[in-house]
C-alpha cells in the first residue's frame, strides 16, 4: 500500500512538472512603444516638448495638465489629436526613477521649449502605413489618432505601437 501511494505522488509530480514545461506566458509590461526612441529600454519617462506632456513607459500611459492639474491617460488630449508621435522628439529622462516627473516640468519647459531637437533619434519601430483605399477625414486615417476616450491596450502591451496615441501630422500650437 505505501508502494501504491509513493508511486502515485511520484505519477502526480511528474505531470506536474510536465503541465508547467508546457505553459509559457509572455508579458510585455512597461515594454517602450513603437514610436519610442531606440537604446533607451529602461527608462521610465519620456518628456514630450511639443505637447508638453509625459509618457509613462511602464504604465503605457500619457501625463499632461488638463485643468491645472496633471493627468495620467492613455491618449494625449485632442487638441493634439494629429501629433505624429513618431516624428515628435522625445526627452528621454534618463535620471529619474520617481512618480511625479512634473515635478520638475517647469524646468523641463523651459530646457526643452516646443520644436526642440537634440541629437538625432530612431524609433524603436516604423510609423504604420497609412494606405486606405476609403480614408476618413480628407484623406488623412485617424487609425492612430488620439480618440478622446480612455481605451484598454492590447496592441502589443503594448508593443506601444502609437494607436489611440494621437499619431498624425504634426500641429503646432
Amino acid at each position: 500500500m505505501k508502494t501504491l501511494k509513493l508511486g502515485l505522488v511520484g505519477i502526480m509530480l511528474v505531470f506536474a512538472v510536465a503541465s508547467q514545461a508546457q505553459v509559457a506566458v509572455t508579458v510585455n509590461i512597461g515594454a517602450p512603444p513603437m514610436w519610442g526612441p531606440v537604446g533607451y529600454s529602461g527608462v521610465q519617462y519620456y518628456y514630450l516638448p511639443d505637447v508638453q506632456a509625459y509618457y509613462d513607459v511602464p504604465a503605457s500611459m500619457f501625463i499632461y495638465q488638463s485643468g491645472g492639474i496633471w493627468i495620467h491617460r492613455t491618449y494625449l488630449p485632442t487638441r493634439y489629436r494629429n501629433y505624429d508621435l513618431y516624428s515628435g522628439y522625445k526627452v528621454v529622462l534618463r535620471d529619474y526613477h520617481g512618480h511625479t516627473p512634473y515635478n520638475h516640468y517647469k524646468e523641463h519647459k523651459v530646457k526643452y521649449v516646443k520644436g526642440y531637437r537634440g541629437p538625432a533619434q530612431m524609433n524603436i519601430g516604423n510609423k504604420p502605413d497609412h494606405n486606405y483605399s476609403n480614408p476618413p477625414n480628407q484623406g488623412k486615417s485617424n487609425k492612430y489618432k488620439s480618440s478622446g476616450k480612455s481605451e484598454k491596450r492590447n496592441n502589443g502591451k503594448n508593443s506601444g505601437n502609437g494607436n489611440n496615441h494621437g499619431e498624425g501630422n504634426s500641429k503646432k500650437k
